[in-house]
């Protein structure tokens, strides 16, 4: 009741700010602030629950670019495919800011690569994208520890023998052992109660990220800051996720040989030690813990709630698993490891799974961009340190981009004669010079680990397909699917 209460104040609070910010004359109307054309805008017409909602609406009265403010903070959001690829593609670097969310800000300090612009930004991500196609990320190499896991996860859902269960932290477990073998050269057992501590501190936090109270942290952090609330709990939990990997970092020390480096956190340390002299160089230890935090809790959540999300969808259409299923066992059989050459052959199962992405529609903000300096675009000026928010809902659900962008539809994905056909407004990982760094990990992820799992059990729940409700659960930075008992009956 507390909570709520503050929320409510809060919101009434930021009404009459902004109102007096208006009144005050300090839009500028006219000046080139012009930008906005939406007037004293507050949070009290935007759909707390939904955000993104509120400025797909917004956009049809004034257009794919907008202004509003949340808070203090002079926000752009980008509606819509053209306007969205125009930013994040032909001016690309005009766009590679990342937006300074004050959530993240306390986490991290600013450090890693997740947050990071300018010479930081290049370094680690430079480095990261090397290190990680190193350890075979998108390689032949990475796709054998994939298979491999798939096994265990196959064995331990093999272990429920029809009865129901919540495949929440199984799946996170097995995503994250993946990005965990990168890393830090180690997999965790399902059991791992400390392990399983971690992805439940994780999936908390993308839950406060996407809840009322975590949005109003990001717009008014000095004052959350000193109000009672779950931040404070959030912010503790972080830190026991801070703790293990610099633990893990001081084992990597006590046992490096530079010249066989086993891992990510191996070849960081041995560039720290190369670069201990340049006064320019971005490879420290902060750089580091926040990296892999970057790399430890976007590397498990996403992927884990998509394949989730597939599970919902196919226990909500029988018809499309059996489909998909006839479709492997014809290509693959029971028997055969999946692999990506595979993909190719089976054109309405990589259809599916592209329509997970597109009608899931995980992360419908992107991440928030930056305007490092002041941005041309489309006539308009946008200033200097503007939020800018790429409105990947928009294209993902684009009523001229997809025939039926409100349905779950394959065929969005298939040509006449039932071939695969990419789609351009395709974006869930973003695009640009600031796309997602594991991409090609998680497409490899998806298709793996679901054609795996099709191969060897029919989804089903007790309460039967119409149970099934793919709105998800929470939904603002992220959505996130609901949670539900499923059973794995073995084919």
């Amino acid at each position: 009741m507390i909570l709520r209460k503050t929320s409510h104040l809060l919101f009434v609070y930021w009404c009459g700010v902004t109102q007096q910010i208006a009144d005050q004359g300090l839009e500028r109307k006219g000046d080139r602030a012009d930008l906005h054309k939406m007037t004293r805008q507050n949070l009290l017409q935007v759909n707390k629950h939904a955000p993104f909602k509120s400025y797909l609406k917004f956009s049809e009265a004034y257009g794919p670019v907008i202004t509003v403010y949340l808070g203090w903070q002079r926000t752009v959001v980008l509606v819509g495919y053209d306007a969205v690829k125009e930013a994040m593609v032909d001016q690309a670097d005009d766009f590679t800011g990342r937006g300074q969310l004050p959530f993240v800000i306390r986490v991290t300090k600013g450090y890693g690569l997740g947050i990071s612009n300018g010479e930081r930004w290049h370094q680690l991500r430079r480095f990261t994208l090397a290190t990680l196609r190193d350890f075979g990320m998108g390689r032949k190499g990475m796709e054998e520890w994939i298979q491999e896991e798939s096994k265990h996860l196959r064995a331990r859902i093999a272990e429920f023998k029809d009865t129901p269960f919540d495949p929440t932290f199984l799946l996170s477990c097995t995503v994250s052992n993946v990005i965990c073998c990168l890393a830090f050269n180690q997999r965790f057992h399902y059991e791992d109660k400390h392990f399983l501590r971690l992805l439940n501190i994780i999936s908390e936090i993308l839950k406060f990220g996407s809840s009322p109270l975590g949005q109003m942290y990001n717009i008014f952090p000095w004052l959350m800051e000193h109000l009672p609330g779950h931040q404070h709990t959030v912010f503790a939990q972080i830190e026991e996720i801070r703790e293990f990997i610099k633990k893990k970092i001081q084992e990597h020390k006590e046992t490096l040989d530079p010249s066989s480096p086993r891992d990510y956190i191996d070849c960081f340390l041995i560039r720290m030690d190369q670069e201990k002299n340049n006064p320019t160089t971005e490879f420290n230890y902060d750089n580091l813990v926040c990296t892999l935090m970057n790399l430890f809790l976007a590397g498990t959540e996403t992927t884990s709630s998509t394949i989730r999300y597939a599970l919902n969808v196919l226990i909500k259409y029988p018809n499309i698993q059996e489909k998909m299923q006839h479709e492997i066992d014809v290509v693959i059989g029971k028997n055969r490891c999946p692999n990506m050459e595979d993909r190719k052959s089976l054109p309405f199962t990589d259809a599916v799974i592209h329509e997970v992405q597109r009608f899931l529609d995980i992360v419908p903000f992107s991440v928030p961009h930056h305007a490092l300096h002041d941005i041309s675009f489309r006539g308009y000026t946008i200033p200097k340190d503007t939020v800018i928010l790429p409105l990947l809902h928009s294209v993902l659900k684009g009523e001229k981009e997809w025939a039926t962008p409100w349905s779950f539809n394959p065929q969005h994905f298939l040509d006449q004669n039932g071939n695969f056909k990419k789609n351009p407004a395709f974006l869930p990982f973003s695009a640009g010079k600031r796309s997602c760094v594991g991409e090609s990990l998680a497409r490899m992820e998806l298709f793996i680990f679901l054609v795996s799992l099709l191969q060897h059990f029919t989804f089903s729940c007790t309460e039967g397909p119409d149970s099934i409700n793919l709105i998800p659960e929470y939904s603002s930075f992220a959505n996130l699917p609901r949670r539900y008992q499923i059973i794995a009956t073995p084919r």
